[in-house]
């Protein structure tokens, strides 16, 4: 399968809720330290009380969520998870696992970190928009 040109990328991150306040520029910066993965469906892609590196955006597939082996959640086409990974060292609150053949934009922690040193504007946007997911997770933790 070809690898995803840059603009694909930042029309995939654009549709993830964590970067619909980044600009066009923005989000290219972003795009640019955004790694391309395919992956088989059965593939684990992050454990639960495993340590968060990376961060996933679903590009295409859908990938199912579980807490203490019971399912919580789906995530399809334009969705995220681990987020909490881009801004602490933490362990996952949740495994994720690829029901269908998935392919996903990962940004691993050290990437995008400096991406928000070399951009405060990008910084306060997305932690906004991690403040609002917290609230939604702290309002319904099936989210």
């Amino acid at each position: 399968m070809r690898r995803l040109t840059q603009n694909t990328k930042v029309e995939a991150l654009r549709q993830a809720q964590l970067f619909e306040g980044l600009s066009r520029k923005e989000l290219t910066e972003v795009a640019r330290v955004a790694e391309d993965l395919q992956v088989a469906a059965g593939t684990v892609l992050c454990k639960e009380g495993g340590l968060g590196r990376e961060f996933f955006v679903i590009v295409e597939g859908t990938a199912e969520v579980t807490r203490g082996g019971r399912p919580v959640a789906t995530r399809r086409d334009g969705e995220f998870f681990g987020e909490i990974a881009l801004l602490t060292t933490t362990t996952r609150t949740a495994t994720v696992r690829a029901t269908t053949p998935l392919r996903c934009l990962i940004l691993t922690r050290g990437d995008f970190r400096r991406v928000l040193d070399e951009n405060r504007s990008i910084e306060r946007k997305v932690t906004q928009a991690l403040a609002e997911r917290l609230a939604s997770y702290i309002a319904d933790p099936a989210l």
